[in-house]
């Protein structure tokens, strides 16, 4: 083979057939290899970079990562933040300007799912961090959510109204303090600013009205969307309104404050006062300016000069000016809105006051935004200011738009479903969702009646009666129509009431609405939150009648609605505190005016309200108990019936000892015998009504209760011997402490009666009328007569052998008591009771003639038992050693001499008996004049 031939087989190319596998080259190289994993689970609990995600993310990886070109690395590190803060809430401490800084920007993010994925970020730290640390932080999260907001793609313009719903829901204030950045950011989602040039040349642009704008590639429609914006605006707006200091808040001062709406610069805090801590100069008495109120102070000085009224948007709702720039520029907008929503879809005139839902929230959010409008009153004074300029700009506007088919009703549309169709129903949801979709027509009429109510004014009132008929006509059949209103529905309603009685001084307009309000407040079974917004109207219109309208006082609704009062405070009972205590502040600032029906009414309803057993008196709380005794001094009349009441409730513990001295008080200031100047009020009370409650209540027992105890079991009392002559029935301690507590407020008003003999005569025949013939006596009554006469009875009063020998019998059968008390084991807190008793014996004994030796002369030792021998020598060692009694009972020498003879003999036995060797010494030291003795039974040795 030649060279040639050869060279040429060696370079020849190798042919592949089709489908066959392709040989390996002779100088292959084999790469293959086995590899295994050593795992080291240890290394991986701990790293330095601190906790982790499911991912081994830190917290800085997941910062860093927000900053990838990729969505799906930043959307996953967002998920990853959550994740991570929710395990290790305590990285929020220290990385929560950095989470909010990296969240904020990718508000403006190109991709939807980071954005979405940010705003669940934001809705996830929101309830976590309250507002005070979040504050450092918001203006430039306010800065990222202006920025999305006025970003020039809609998707992201949707999201930054998601991100501004958590906002407003968790940081309302710090949302209003941007209030003139983001109004402006409102106008710009629903409408753009258009220029023009005027004149000729190159002269300067100007800008032109807002006009709404229109964007066809959005998702929703244009209705839809401006829907979703203002409902965010309204939100926005109340929050500024809340928000503002009391001083400055004042939107709705002339409104009727229904609901929680309370408090402002008008509230006073009453400066409680006890005078009887100050009537003895324990303390000084603390006089605070205003009442507690801050002062308003009304001044014309600025520090710095005002500036040229713009359109409010730059400079913030600070001034009136401010507010009217604004309300002018978004006002015309709002009607574009209205006329557009109105008549969208309408087919007829006849019908042109049908709406569908979606145009029904749409013109609600308009008259939400309007009433929030009036309420941006910076100052008090310059609400007056605000809505006459509203009138003045607004009123021929609202009326050719708002009143055209007033009132407005939902149109009923059939269901119909359409292949296709499920998509956009589900869009019309959403946006729904994002607005308002629970909007009635009941809600759209009524805030459109409380936008033309604050329109009217009092001056005109009769021009504006033609187009405030509609109006009045829609309150009043919502009204009596027997529909229940929820409490919001008829806060409003009540709201356009007050406004049209205050502006529309007409008597007819006046009962005419008012009997509409009276026929809703007659319905049964009324909410609680309803019911008190009805009694709050009443009330209010009464208490300010004068300021309201001349009418008002003359109206024969509000009288009925008066007199029916103490009827309703009976029949509520102890159901509900809270609105008994409404229906008293009423009735007493009525009482408190002498209004004749309210009087009337209560006298006849005086003993339900003050009975013993189910009386309003005795069933609510201690405040609205204080209310009511205060009431006993306006009544007409006290009758025998109510003063028996009075006494029962005075003595039956159900009210407190010192609100019990107050009725007496009253009671007492009532009567002729209280030596005070009457003047137009008449004594309400006979002499002798006054003297037997009194004595009824110095009793603490009633004839009944009495006479029950003469047959009585005796298990509670102690049952008569030689030496108890009477048997006692033993009170509760409680009970025995309030009575006596009773008794002391009682002697007072026996004190200040003029003739003390002519009192005391009529005290000792009540007593031996009464009592003196009772076998069985409660401890407190016995107790309570031998203070009361000790009391009264002066140097030249003499009583009567009858009274002397039935009070000693009740102080003989006391003091016995309390020696067979000492032997047992002393009850808990009883130490009270007895130095009562005690004490009232003593002063017994010391300050009335002869009682004393009537006492020692019923002591028979010759009658006794043993058992009652030494109770008979300790209770004769207490008198001895007792030095108020001790010249006494050296007066009764031979009497005392005979009744320890007696004692000695009794004592028989081998030796001396202690208790007997103690009353000779005691005896033997009396004589002598040389014992200088305790005071009391525990000083008895």
């Amino acid at each position: 083979m030649t060279k040639k031939r050869k060279r040429q087989d060696d370079f020849q190319k190798v042919k592949l057939k089709v489908g066959k596998k392709k040989p390996k080259p002779d100088n292959v190289t084999n790469v293959s290899f086995k590899t295994k994993g050593i795992h080291l689970p240890e290394q991986l609990k701990s790293s330095e970079s601190g906790p982790t995600t499911h991912r081994q993310l830190s917290i800085k990886d997941l910062l860093s990562q927000l900053h990838h070109y990729s969505g799906g690395v930043k959307q996953g590190a967002l998920a990853g933040l959550r994740e991570l803060l929710a395990k290790n809430p305590s990285l929020l401490d220290a990385h929560l300007s950095s989470v909010l800084s990296e969240a904020a920007a990718v508000f403006t993010d190109k991709e939807p799912g980071v954005r979405a994925a940010a705003v669940r970020l934001l809705r996830f730290l929101a309830p976590r961090v309250p507002a005070e640390r979040v504050a450092p932080f918001f203006p430039l999260l306010g800065a990222h959510l202006s920025c999305a907001m006025t970003h020039i793609a809609e998707g992201i313009q949707e999201d930054a109204l998601q991100a501004l719903d958590v906002l407003l829901e968790h940081y309302p204030a710090l949302l209003a303090a941007r209030s003139a950045v983001l109004l402006k950011n409102f106008l710009e989602l629903i409408s753009q600013q258009r220029l023009w040039r005027r004149g000729r040349g190159g002269e300067e642009r100007k800008a032109a009205p807002w006009a709404l704008s229109v964007s066809p590639g959005r998702r929703v429609t244009s209705q839809q969307w401006r829907l979703s914006v203002l409902t965010r605006l309204g939100r926005f707006l109340q929050a500024v309104v809340e928000e503002r200091p009391a001083e400055e808040g004042a939107g709705s001062r002339d409104v009727l404050d229904v609901g929680e709406r309370e408090g402002g610069c008008g509230k006073i805090t009453p400066v409680e006062l006890t005078w009887e801590e100050h009537s003895f100069g324990k303390g000084a008495v603390q006089v605070y300016e205003n009442a507690g109120a801050r002062a308003s102070v009304c001044s014309a000085f600025r520090l710095r000069p005002d500036t040229e009224p713009g359109t409010g948007l730059e400079e913030g709702l600070t001034s009136v000016e401010t507010v009217k720039g604004f309300a002018s520029t978004l006002v015309p907008l709002l009607l574009e809105v209205w006329v557009e929503a109105s008549t969208s879809e309408q087919g007829s005139s006849e019908n042109a006051h049908l709406l569908h839902p979606e145009a029904m929230s749409l013109m609600y959010q308009v008259l939400n935004i309007l009433q929030l409008l009036r309420c941006l009153a910076p100052q008090r004074h310059d609400q007056a200011e605000l809505d006459a300029w509203f009138r003045s700009t607004y009123l021929s506007d609202f009326r050719q738009h708002f009143m055209k088919n007033f009132p407005y009703a939902q149109v009923e549309v059939a269901k119909h479903k359409k292949k296709g169709e499920s998509k956009r129903i589900k869009q019309q949801a959403a946006a729904a969702a994002a607005g308002d979709a629970g909007v009635d027509p009941l809600a759209l009429n009524l805030t459109l009646c409380q936008v033309m109510a604050n329109l009217t004014s009092s001056a005109d009132g009769r021009q504006d009666a033609d187009w405030l008929g509609p109006v009045r006509a829609f309150v009043r059949e919502s009204l009596t129509s027997g529909v229940r209103l929820g409490a919001r529905h008829l806060a409003n309603l009540l709201e356009v009431v007050w406004k049209l009685v205050l502006t529309q001084r007409n008597k007819g307009v006046t009962e005419e609405l008012l009997q509409a309000v009276s026929a809703q407040y007659q319905q049964r079974n009324l909410t609680l939150p309803v019911r008190v917004l009805l009694l709050r109207f009443f009330s209010r219109l009464y208490l300010q009648e004068h300021e309201v309208s001349p009418q008002v006082s003359r109206s024969k609704v509000l009288s009925r609605w008066l007199a029916a009062l103490p009827l309703q405070l009976a029949q509520l009972g102890f159901r509900n505190p809270h609105l008994s205590a409404q229906l008293l502040h009423t009735v007493q600032a009525a009482a408190a005016r002498r209004n004749r029906e309210l009087l009337h009414s209560l006298q006849t309803h005086a003993c339900r309200l003050y009975d013993p057993e189910e009386g309003s008196v005795v069933l609510l709380p201690q405040d609205s108990q204080h209310h009511l005794v205060q009431l006993v001094y306006f009544l007409p009349s006290l009758p025998p019936d109510l003063l028996s009441c009075l006494s029962r409730c005075c003595t039956a513990g159900r009210v407190s000892a010192s609100l019990a001295a107050a009725l007496i008080r009253i009671v007492h200031m009532r009567s002729s015998l209280s030596g005070w100047t009457l003047g137009v009020q008449e004594a309400a009370l006979s002499d002798v009504d006054y003297f037997s409650f009194l004595f009824s209540t110095l009793t603490g027992f009633s004839a009944e209760e009495l006479s029950v105890l003469q047959g009585g079991s005796e298990e509670d009392m102690c049952g008569s011997s030689p030496l108890s002559p009477l048997s006692l029935y033993h009170t509760e301690l409680e009970h025995f402490m309030h009575h006596w507590d009773v008794v002391e407020e009682v002697c007072h008003c026996l004190e200040t009666v003029g003739s003390r003999s002519q009192c005391f005569d009529i005290l000792q025949n009540a007593i031996c009328k009464n009592l003196a013939r009772l076998q069985v006596v409660p401890d407190s009554t016995a107790a309570a007569l031998l203070r009361s006469v000790s009391r009264l009875l002066g140097p030249s009063l003499l009583p009567s052998e009858e009274l002397l020998r039935f009070l000693a019998s009740c102080c003989l059968s006391l003091l016995t008591l309390l020696l067979s008390l000492d032997h047992e084991p002393p009850a808990q807190d009883s130490s009270q009771k007895r130095e009562a008793v005690w004490g009232a014996c003593v002063g017994a004994l010391g300050g009335v003639p002869r009682l004393l030796r009537l006492v020692l002369q019923a002591v028979q030792a010759s009658e006794l038992g043993e058992e009652e021998l030494p109770l008979v020598a300790q209770l004769l060692r207490l008198l001895l050693q007792h030095s108020q009694l001790r010249n006494h009972m050296l007066a009764n020498a031979t009497l005392l001499q005979h009744l320890v003879q007696d004692l000695t003999r009794c004592c028989r036995g081998a030796a001396r008996e202690q208790w007997l060797t103690d009353l000779l010494y005691c005896y033997s030291v009396a004589l002598s004049g040389q014992h200088r003795g305790a005071a009391g039974p525990r000083d008895a040795c």
